[in-house]
């Protein structure tokens, strides 16, 4: 209840009760939160991992608890050491060890040359392994100590270096640049930005700048004067790099006023750049795609199995477990929140592969016409279908799904890949999106050169098939499969019939 001024006095003269404006009380709620127990978060994270994230996360667990450890057999990845340890074990119990490598170290086999990284060419096809350790930033410190820098143009080099991301480009602003530097070498912006522009000149050109489009313009103004294309080229680049993004031809054309040729000159140069100048020295490793899941078929039906390699089979310690029936105090409290940590995570294992199977399961007998006819035959598939089929939530099969990977017989496939939206038909059905981007491939593989489909055309002869699909969607289909627009495969086909 709130009283005015004027209430407010008159009750105060009246000797009137005036009501407290904020009055002490107890009040009893009764409220429900919901709240995720530790092994069920732990279980969730387990679930989105990939298979090498799995591995580096149980390798931890087991670095840090005593109570876990592999399984006998399953010794995990081999160190350098241990690798070198039984090389020398295995010369050792071979009496006949380097009289046998002597006879067959350099008995190659006809048209083999072999090379210094023990790689070999054959017949002139070449096997190349990245061996080099040099990063982009060891490659980039080693032209600042060979370039004829001032101590303070030095300090300001490594400052830009050392802001790049892994692609090359400068993560950092020229303020955060200046910045990092030693407040006595009193350095301007300008200063700042003429280091950075020599940087820019390094091997590869174009590092240090901030976007593609930059990226681009250096890498064209490092280029030779009479390099054909090459003005045009840097017009483009710093106007209209977004009509070349969306293969607006027409549009270059009209808004530089320059010839198709000319203008398909340009583009080419363009397109013969890098534009990640740090992608060179990416040290990081190819990684190979290894399946989660394989599919077979099994008499009329498809079978999922768990790849049994993608995780190590873990136990108990037995040392530890008898520890801690003998152990008191400290260590026995230590030990069984070790043993509750490894008992919770055997768990969350199980529970991960459990979820993985009938997921990959449900997926697989859904997509039972792919499996058996192909991408025609794929059908329109959401998270929902499966969460309901499963009887788990949509965000469950999200997770099992993102960076999983199954094996089948018609290739290896990212299991989100089986997710597709859907067209309609002129029966009431739907068909998937897949199905028709397969549809749209053999229509634009068979074409006629000369006269290329247009959306509109693609979009009659697909209503012909019963599918519903308008133009804007085969649009969007189309540069989805990256083939351009009808006019621009016209064009392609005239250079290379005027080239031949």
């Amino acid at each position: 209840m709130q009283l005015s001024a004027a209430a407010f006095r008159r009750r105060r003269e009246q000797g009137s009760e005036i009501p407290s404006m904020a009055e002490p009380g107890l009040q009893l709620r009764l409220s429900q939160k919901l709240a995720l127990a530790p092994q069920l978060q732990q279980a969730i994270r387990l679930l989105q991992l990939n298979r090498i994230e799995l591995r580096e996360y149980i390798q931890e667990v087991l670095d840090s608890n005593p109570i876990l450890e592999r399984e006998e057999g399953d010794a995990g990845p081999e160190t350098a050491n241990e690798t070198a340890e039984k090389d020398q074990a295995a010369q050792d119990s071979d009496p006949y060890g380097e009289e046998t490598q002597s006879d067959w170290e350099m008995d190659t086999l006809p048209g083999e040359q072999w090379t210094e990284t023990g790689s070999y060419d054959v017949q002139g096809e070449s096997q190349i392994a990245d061996t080099s350790d040099d990063s982009l930033l060891d490659h980039l410190l080693w032209q600042i100590n060979l370039a004829h820098f001032s101590e303070v143009d030095t300090a300001i080099a490594h400052a830009v270096v050392y802001g790049l991301d892994e692609e090359g480009f400068l993560a950092e602003t020229i303020a955060e640049i200046r910045a990092s530097l030693a407040p006595e070498l009193l350095v301007s912006e300008e200063e700042v930005i003429a280091v950075l522009h020599r940087v820019q000149r390094f091997e590869p050109v174009g590092v240090a700048t901030r976007d593609t489009a930059e990226c681009i313009r250096v890498q064209l103004s490092s280029l030779p004067s009479d390099t054909k294309g090459r003005d045009l080229a840097l017009r483009i680049a710093r106007d209209y790099l977004d009509l070349l993004a969306r293969h607006e031809i027409d549009e270059l054309r009209k808004r530089t006023g320059a010839s198709e040729d000319a203008v398909l000159e340009a583009i080419d140069l363009i397109q013969s750049l890098e534009p990640r100048p740090g992608s060179r020295y990416d040290n990081r490793r190819d990684e190979y795609l290894v399946p989660d899941v394989y599919a077979t078929r099994v008499d009329d039906e498809w079978r999922v199995t768990l790849n049994p390699e993608n995780e190590p089979a873990l136990k108990l310690n037995n040392y530890y477990i008898d520890l801690l029936r003998k152990s008191g105090g400290k260590d026995a409290d230590y030990l069984k929140g070790r043993l509750q940590e490894a008992r919770w995570l055997m768990s969350s294992l199980e529970m991960r592969n459990q979820t993985l199977m009938r997921v990959s399961q449900a997926i697989i007998e859904a997509q039972q016409d792919f499996m058996d006819e192909g991408e025609m035959a794929m059908k329109p598939l959401v998270l929902k279908d499966i969460s309901e089929n499963v009887g788990v939530h949509e965000s469950t099969v999200s997770r099992a799904t993102t960076r999983k990977y199954m094996l089948t017989p018609r290739g290896l496939f990212e299991l989100k890949y089986f997710f597709s939206s859907h067209v309609r038909t002129d029966r009431g059905g739907t068909v998937s999106a897949t199905a028709v981007k397969a549809r749209l491939q053999v229509l634009l593989e068979n074409e006629p050169p000369e006269k290329p489909l247009s959306d509109q055309d693609l979009s009659d002869l697909l209503k012909q098939t019963g599918i519903l699909a308008a133009r804007r969607t085969v649009a969007k289909y189309r540069e989805s499969l990256g083939i351009g627009s009808s006019s621009e495969r016209r064009r392609l086909y005239r250079r290379r019939t005027n080239l031949a």
